[in-house]
């Protein structure tokens, strides 16, 4: 399986679950950039949640 990452309209490049911020104050789970807080989109934070650093 290959590893899923997203880059960030700031540049940063998602890889990792410390590299994303679960909002708050939801019902459903909604994450976003740690960087700038712009929304991922929930699938590809999904994969993102579950790699680990080898």
């Amino acid at each position: 399986m290959s590893s899923a990452t997203h880059q960030c309209t700031c540049g940063a490049v998602l890889r990792f679950k410390q590299d994303l911020e679960k909002e708050q104050g939801h019902t459903t789970r909604t994450w976003k950039c740690r960087d700038c807080g712009t929304p991922v989109p929930g699938q590809v934070a999904e994969r993102i949640k579950h790699q680990h650093p080898s």
